[in-house]
Parts: structure tokens; C-alpha cells; sequence
């Protein structure tokens, strides 16, 4: 659907903050996931804010005229979150970059939501400080995005997500109002809580315009290393274990073998082709007790090799394995190509069996399934491999992909632990939170966005231009219908 953007020409902007042009307008019709799944939508135009008054006066123009805006920056999501699924504006938002106000003695930090996650880091580590939850994408994604998914990652099972490090947001609604959300105190019972209502809404309630974010003081201490198995199940239950006996590690992930042929033949590394987990301690004494404490667990689980270095150049070349997974695999094989990026999530009690499970699934369809993730948090990231000119094999994928989704649910799991729900993960809401829950949910959106502005065609299982009308008329019939003492 195509939508008559020329009332920005009308706003207060510079000529170089919007634009219609063909590439501009190419460049924002998909993020990495639908990129590599040659998935996309141009949106009608694109909008680069500078500031909230931009983002106010954008959002209440394109409201006024049922113009749809998705928000965008990095542009790095994998479930197509920044997709303009109904054309309309794509808002831009990597101009909103800088640092607002840095506060080192409440270990707090006011930024723009198109400040890159390292480059906070970065602006805090003469202090010795640093933002702990950055997820392994973090030195090309932006704390926007990260918010917008509530994203984690390798360090999550000690320091939590983004949403445990996030003390308030401004943010603008689908109207144009601005508001402000939380504290600068680390803990508040007033009022609703809205900061995690908009963190982890993926654009569909407001657009972040500035977020307040508590910092942690560097750990004097740490030692990083793997461990080498003979089995992926004896990898997947030491973790269990560790976990489950309190380890204090900061980061404890898993790699099966295929994924480690994969990175050695994307970075020319020398990693074992066996089952491993990648382990990182923190500390400031007393690490030398955790890290003896975990060998001994991992033992009793049969470990090949276990192996702990401080070296610096050592730990950065174990994690950039780990980190760069993701473009190893879609590098492996010019024939293959991945159908879904998975990220479910389960109890750690039941990581182990869907670790297995995953395995078994995949090998019962005859398919390459690399699996790897954050496993203390219970987090198993996999792809499923299969030729896109294969009809039959695509099918074989669809029913593999969505038969693990279901079975982390069925374990009481999620269907996305990082990676947002976006387009891609729509059809498992229900089955996950229940019709009462989304509908709910729902409710929600309608409130703070009653016609469907932001983000349309994300998150919920049907969100088309036409369900929103529909949904629209039929608030309106019922509003109309409620006696006056009601209104």
C-alpha cells in the first residue's frame, strides 16, 4: 500500500533529514534477518530525526493522516522488527546519538537511542565502568533496538537483561506526546511501571527518544577459557549443573560441533570439532574457588579438556568465534541457506532436552541444525540449513523450525528469549501467553496507539492495515454502545 508522504515537506525539518529516493527508501526495506531471507518492504519514505521535537512532530502528522511509521536504526534484527510491513515512514532514529548526561558517581548514563551499545563502554571505561547486559552484537546494534527487543546475551545468566539495566525512558506516542518513564532511583513502587512496558514493545507503543541506563563497576578479575566434550548431551548437562549449583560465571555458552567447523572455516580458526561451552568468571577475589568448583562439576560430566587463560588476545579470539557464529553459518555453504534465526528459551532444568531434542529433530529430517547460544539463561540459538530451490527440503525446514518453537513452549518456554517477536514469531503468541493474555495485549496497543500508527504488522498474529480497521470499527460500535455513565 502506497501512502502520500509529501506533508513532511510541510514540517520543520532540514531537506536532509527525509527523503523519497528510490536507495534511500531501499535501504530501509529490511533489516538482517529478512535481508538474508531476500524478505523486505520499501517503505514510502524515510525520516532521520535530531531531536524529540522531530519525533513528536513526525508521529503526529503521520497520525493525523493514517500514515504508518516504523521505527529503525542498526537496522541488525533478525525477526524483521524493522520492516515497514505497511510502507508508510521509516524513522530513522541513528542521528539521536549523542551522549546526554553521564553521572559516574550514580553509575548512570543518559543517552540517545542511536548510540551504538560499545561506544557506552567506550565513553565509561576511563571511570572503570561499563553497561554489564550488551548482547554479542552490541558494537553494531543500537541501545534503541536493544530496548525496543529487550535484548540480552552472553553475559545475561550473571548480569540479566537490558530491561534490569534500564532506569527510565523518554518516549514519544502515536500522537505525538511525550513522556517520561522511572527515575533516577534504582527502585520506585510509584505508579505504573511503565519503562518495562515500553521496553521489549519493538516500536509498537512509543518510539524511544532517550534512555537513562545503569552502569556497573569493571570486575578486577578475569579469566576466560572452554571446555571440550565428547558428547553434546554431556556439554548441555554441565551446564544444567553448574547453573543449577550457583556457579558465579558471568558467561557460560554452548557449541556444538557443527557450529565449530563452521566458525574455523569462516575465520580460519582452529577450534576442536566437538562439543565445547565457553566459560567467563568475574570477580574481584575469590575467583580461583569458582572456576575449581565448576572443572569439578564439569568432570563429573565426562570433559575432555578444560582450559583457562587471562591472556587477553586468547579470550578475544575464543569469543569473536562465538560472536561471529551467526555469520559463519550463513557463510557455509553457498547452496544452503538458513530459514529462521531461533532463539528459544527454556526453564535450564529442560535445557538439556531441548538441546537434545533439537538434535534428534533435526537429524530425523535429514538437515544441518547448528546449535549454539547462552546457555545458562537457557537460551539455544539455531538455524536450519536447507536449499532454497528444494521445495520438498524448504518444507522439511518449516516443520523443523516450528516443531523445536512448539517444543520449547510446551516446556514452559518462549518462542523468542532475545531476538523480539517481529514478523517472524507472530503465529506462537497465543500458544505461549494464551488468547486472554494477547488479547490484553492488545487492548494495550489500542490504547496508547488507537489507529495503529506505529509499527503495524509486528508482534501480533494479525495486524494487517485492514484487521486494524476492522478492530478500529468494531471499538468504535462498542464505545458507541456503552450508556453515557460509562464514558
Amino acid at each position: 500500500m502506497t501512502h502520500d508522504c509529501s506533508f513532511l515537506e510541510a514540517l520543520d525539518l532540514e531537506d536532509d533529514q527525509f527523503s523519497v529516493a528510490e536507495s534511500r527508501r531501499d535501504a530501509h526495506a529490511a533489516d538482517w534477518g529478512a535481508e538474508q531471507r531476500g524478505e523486505g518492504v520499501r517503505p514510502d519514505a524515510v525520516v532521520w530525526p535530531e531531536s524529540t521535537a522531530d519525533v513528536s512532530a513526525v508521529l503526529a502528522a503521520a497520525t493525523d493522516r493514517g500514515v504508518p511509521v516504523t521505527p529503525y536504526a542498526a537496522g541488525t534484527g533478525l525477526e524483521g522488527n524493522a520492516v515497514p510491513a505497511d510502507g508508510g515512514i521509516s524513522l530513522d532514529l541513528t542521528r539521536m546519538d549523542d551522549v546526554v548526561e553521564y553521572r559516574p558517581d550514580d553509575f548512570q548514563i543518559d543517552v540517545g537511542p542511536g548510540v551504538i551499545g560499545s561506544a557506552v563502554d567506550e565513553y565509561v571505561a576511563p571511570d572503570g565502568l561499563f553497561f554489564p547486559p550488551l548482547p554479542s552484537s552490541g558494537d553494531i546494534s543500537t541501545i534503541g533496538g536493544m530496548i525496543a527487543t529487550d535484548a540480552s546475551g552472553m553475559t545475561t545468566v550473571r548480569y540479566g537483561e537490558v530491561a534490569d539495566w534500564v532506569l527510565g525512558l523518554e518516549a514519544v506516542l502515536a500522537d505525538g506526546t511525550v513522556i517520561e518513564t522511572g527515575s533516577r532511583a534504582i527502585k520506585t513502587s510509584s505508579g505504573y511501571n511503565l519503562t518495562e512496558l515500553i521496553v521489549g514493545s519493538e516500536g509498537t507503543l512509543a518510539v524511544v527518544t532517550e534512555a537513562t541506563l545503569e552502569l556497573a563497576g569493571r570486575p578486577e578479575q578475569i579469566r576466560g577459557g572452554r571446555a571440550i566434550f565428547e558428547t553434546l548431551d554431556d556439554a548441555a548437562e554441565a551446564v544444567f549443573e553448574a547453573v543449577r549449583t550457583d556457579v558465579d560465571v558471568a558467561r557460560i555458552e554452548l557449541v556444538d560441533g557443527l557450529s565449530a567447523r563452521m566458525a574455523n572455516a569462516y575465520l580460519d580458526a582452529d577450534l576442536p570439532d566437538a562439543p565445547m561451552v565457553f566459560l567467563e568468571f568475574h570477580a574481584n577475589h575469590g575467583i580461583d574457588e569458582e572456576i575449581a568448583l565448576c572443572r569439578t562439576i564439569f568432570e563429573d560430566h565426562d570433559v575432555a579438556r578444560f582450559e583457562m587463560s587471562d591472556d587477553d588476545a586468547e579470550m578475544d579470539a575464543l569469543w569473536r568465534a562465538r560472536r561471529e557464529l551467526a555469520y559463519a553459518v550463513a557463510s557455509y555453504d553457498p547452496d544452503l541457506e538458513s530459514l529462521h534465526p531461533g532463539d528459544v528459551t527454556v526453564p535450564i532444568s529442560q535445557y538439556p532436552e531441548i538441546v537434545h531434542e533439537t538434535k534428534r529433530l533435526a537429524a530425523e529430517a535429514d538437515l544441518l541444525a547448528p546449535c549454539f547460544g547462552h546457555a545458562g539463561d537457557g537460551n539455544l540459538h539455531y538455524s536450519v540449513l536447507v536449499d532454497p530451490d528444494d521445495v520438498a527440503m524448504v518444507e522439511r525446514g518449516e516443520e523443523l523450525y516450528a516443531a523445536i518453537v512448539e517444543r520449547a513452549i510446551e516446556m514452559g518456554g518462549t518462542a523468542t528469549g532475545e531476538h523480539g517477536v517481529g514478523q517472524g514469531k507472530r503465529e506462537y503468541l497465543e500458544a505461549e501467553h494464551g488468547a486472554g493474555a494477547v488479547e490484553t495485549m492488545r487492548r494495550i496497543k489500542r490504547a496508547l496507539d488507537p489507529t495503529g500508527t506505529l509499527n503495524p504488522g509486528k508482534v501480533f498474529p494479525e495486524t494487517a492495515r485492514g484487521e486494524r480497521v476492522r478492530e478500529d470499527s468494531a471499538l468504535e460500535a462498542t464505545e458507541t454502545e456503552r450508556p453515557h455513565s460509562d464514558r
